[in-house]
């Protein structure tokens, strides 16, 4: 079993897939079916979220493609941008994980999220699309509130 234990930055051609919801990967601590049949364990440092294109490298030095996998969503578009935006607006006010792209906004299906949408007079399509939210505003930040910082 490969024990997945870094992300990698290097060039190496991935040796295999695998292939998660966003649900999965946000946990550090997973195991998983590999593409190539195999099985793996991710453990990765807490507090991270992989995203689609992120390789991983195992103990092994096996490369691994994280690929974000189709799941159940929605997805709201319109040719009115400021439309988009109030319902950007209004899905992020009930924290929901938002992936943002020109033309249209994605999340994780719900059916009083759709309704929400559809009373602000936007269409949705529910379908089994890869899930890549936007990361959030403190993603890339060590955010922290202490004085000694």
């Amino acid at each position: 079993m490969w024990e997945l234990t870094e992300k990698y930055s290097g060039k190496r051609q991935p040796d295999t897939s695998l292939f998660l919801p966003f649900e999965m990967r946000q946990r550090s601590r997973l195991r998983v079916k590999l593409e190539n049949g195999e099985s793996a364990s991710i453990v990765l440092p807490r507090g991270g979220i992989l995203r689609d294109g992120d390789l991983l490298r195992s103990s092994c030095d096996k490369v691994v493609s994280v690929r974000a996998a189709n799941e159940r969503v929605t997805t709201v578009s319109d040719n009115d941008p400021l439309l988009l935006a109030k319902a950007a607006y209004h899905l992020g006010n009930r924290h929901v994980a938002l992936q943002i792209e020109k033309g249209f906004l994605r999340y994780q299906h719900d059916h009083v999220l759709d309704e929400m949408v559809h009373d602000l007079g936007l269409t949705t399509e529910v379908d089994n699309k890869p899930f890549e939210p936007e990361p959030g505003a403190y993603a890339r930040h060590n955010h922290s509130h202490s004085k000694n910082d």
